[in-house]
């Protein structure tokens, strides 16, 4: 009797404990998986996880819906930038080798005259023909109308370093293959030294530098090569604003022997849409940049109508491409027929070429951050014969220094 109950007990006991492991096996089984799936979910270390597409805007912008970080609104526009291509060049890298070689010690001090004011002065007879004989003492300078000693004169020929800056919107569709040959008619005239830089633009979220500053030909060729019209309302103003910038900051440094020419050649009708600089902005800026600007203007197509109070659309365009050449010493041009564009590339390079480069430092030297206006006069030839000096019509005396340089970028 008593073997039977000890019999009965093991039996209990050893059913107990199979229960008690079964229940073990099952808890650790599910713990297994909660595990397996958390490691599933989690980047194992050093792999990167994308967030989820519409997680991305939230992290700049948390309140504002996706469309709003790529669009700006009316109230609040982006400043506009020059959008760069792979095939244009590192801007950055080529700003960097141009600095190259300027390293100072740490205990050498420079001293830079940076108050001379340099001038290239175009001068034409009464038939808009280049004169190329004019002597020093034949000009004189005058800032605010009080004369200016010349302290450098020349008429060598310097390298020139200038952009093509062309409209691509609608309302150039019909003339884009015949602005595409010019432009490379005037490259072709690049000589040793020369570099261009090429444009495309149409409103002020596209302005595209197609190719950086090079003396490469072929490279040049090509990104003119893949300019197309497409709709947009044209950003006359902040294609110039943006190129004179890059222009006036290409290779510019306080090397007094370094007097290399500036320009912008800009092809466009000159009906202005959808800038987001200021006219007044743009000026201001030009003042400040020793950089020509000549333009080609197909102004023909547009409205020649105007209202009792108002201006045409030509009325306007000419107006804002006359100032562009006048105030920065460049010229306009403005074709009837396609078949003049090859002359007028012609022409726009000779111009660039038959130049006098004239420094002088002013008489004036207050700091003030005033603009100072301007004037070269130059006598008229031993046979009366009339002679003009064109250049730029002043420049804004900067208060950390009266270079007629913009100020730094911080």
């Amino acid at each position: 009797m008593r073997q039977h109950k000890t019999r009965s007990h093991v039996a209990t006991f050893r059913l107990q404990l199979t229960i008690i492991f079964s229940a073990a096996v099952l808890l650790t089984g599910v713990a297994l998986s909660s595990v397996h799936a958390r490691q599933q979910k989690q980047p194992s270390p050093g792999q990167q996880q994308s967030p989820p597409a519409d997680a991305r805007p939230r992290r700049t912008a948390p309140t504002q819906p996706q469309e709003a970080t790529q669009t700006p609104s009316p109230q609040q526009p982006s400043t506009p930038k020059l959008q760069t291509t792979p095939k244009s060049g590192d801007t950055q890298a080529q700003t960097q080798d141009s600095q190259a070689g300027q390293e100072v010690g740490e205990e050498e001090v420079i001293k830079v005259d940076t108050s001379l004011i340099n001038l290239n002065v175009r001068v034409i007879d009464r038939f808009n023909r280049p004169v190329n004989d004019v002597r020093q003492d034949e000009f004189r300078v005058l800032e605010n109308g009080v004369p200016q000693k010349i302290e450098y004169f020349t008429k060598e020929e310097v390298p020139i370093q200038y952009g093509l800056v062309i409209d691509n919107s609608g309302s150039l569709r019909g003339q884009i293959s015949q602005v595409i040959d010019a432009g490379k008619t005037i490259i072709n005239s690049n000589r040793p030294g020369d570099e261009t830089f090429v444009v495309r633009f149409i409103d002020s979220s596209k302005i595209e530098l197609k190719q950086d500053f090079t003396a490469d030909q072929n490279a040049l060729f090509d990104a003119l090569d893949e300019m197309y019209v497409e709709g947009g309302a044209t950003a006359v103003i902040d294609a110039v604003y943006l190129s004179a910038e890059r222009a006036a900051e290409y290779k510019k440094g306080n090397d007094l022997n370094d007097r290399r020419r500036r320009a912008l050649i800009l092809v466009t009708d000159g009906e202005e849409r959808n800038s987001q600089y200021p006219q007044d902005k743009l000026f201001a800026r030009l003042r400040e940049e020793d950089v020509q600007i000549f333009v080609i203007g197909f102004v023909n197509e547009l409205e020649s109508e105007r209202g009792f109070i108002r201006k045409s659309k030509r009325d306007k365009a000419v107006e804002l491409l006359d100032r562009l050449a006048k105030e920065t010493g460049g010229r306009a041009f403005y074709p009837t027929s396609l078949k003049e564009l090859p002359d007028i590339a012609k022409e726009i390079t000779r111009d660039m070429r038959t130049q006098y480069v004239i420094s002088y430092n002013p008489t004036n030297k207050a700091r003030d951050g005033s603009f100072r206006a301007i004037r070269v006069a130059v006598a008229d030839a031993p046979g009366k014969e009339k002679r003009i000096a064109v250049t730029r019509s002043g420049y804004n005396a900067g208060r950390e220094g009266a270079t007629g340089m913009p100020p730094k970028k911080q």
